[in-house]
């Protein structure tokens, strides 16, 4: 029985994934949480075999989230789910040390898959997803302007972009301002930009609105 904890904050799609899992045999939802103030209170009493976590899910985001739990909860493994660019961010969830990243906008067989893939401590990625990866290493070309970006430099990049200051920045991914400030100038340099307008825009056209 591979036991799945549900953190998102929509209790639709946390009803939706337990009726999904709970309509499977081998499957069990030991908990459902909406924050991750209430994923770690949760892990502190449960040991799930996979952890489908939501990528903008409250409190602090999800790849934050993610690094905070390989800290405290190393064997942990992470099946990371948005509704977001997976593009973006599926890179960005496994170098953060997800075992998997799925879009919201996959197929239902393919949540039974990735978490039986993932319990089992293999990657997960769609089809879709490996073949544009596979085709981007033998071309050796840049995909995108993100490619040129790190996985800090993308969460600092997605904060400024849904509004948030310096500071507020800082306290989400526990920096100071001053290395906020840094990345940010890092940000307008890589993406050839020289105003914060800009920047803004260049998250727009990355998707991460």
């Amino acid at each position: 029985m591979i036991k799945v904890l549900i953190a998102d904050s929509h209790p639709v799609v946390r009803l939706g994934i337990k009726q999904v899992l709970d309509t499977a045999s081998g499957f069990e939802v030991v908990a459902d949480v909406s924050s991750t103030s209430e994923l770690f209170e949760t892990l502190e009493k449960v040991s799930p075999d996979v952890v489908m976590l939501e990528m903008d899910i409250p409190d602090i985001n999800g790849i934050a989230t993610l690094r905070k739990m390989k800290q405290e909860f190393p064997e942990a493994k992470v099946l990371m789910f948005s509704g977001q660019s997976e593009d973006v961010y599926a890179l960005s969830s496994i170098r953060a040390g997800a075992f998997g990243y799925l879009s919201k906008a996959a197929d239902l067989e393919y949540i039974l898959s990735a978490i039986k893939k993932v319990s089992e401590g293999n990657m997960f990625i769609t089809n879709e997803l490996a073949q544009r990866l596979a085709f981007d290493e033998g071309s050796q070309k840049p995909r995108r302007f993100f490619r040129k970006l790190s996985t800090r430099e993308i969460e600092v990049l997605k904060l400024l972009a849904s509004g948030k200051r310096n500071k507020e920045v800082a306290e989400g991914l526990n920096l100071n301002e001053k290395t906020v400030s840094t990345y940010k100038a890092r940000l307008m340099r890589k993406l050839n930009v020289d105003n914060l307008v800009d920047l803004l825009q260049q998250a727009k056209a990355l998707e991460l609105y």
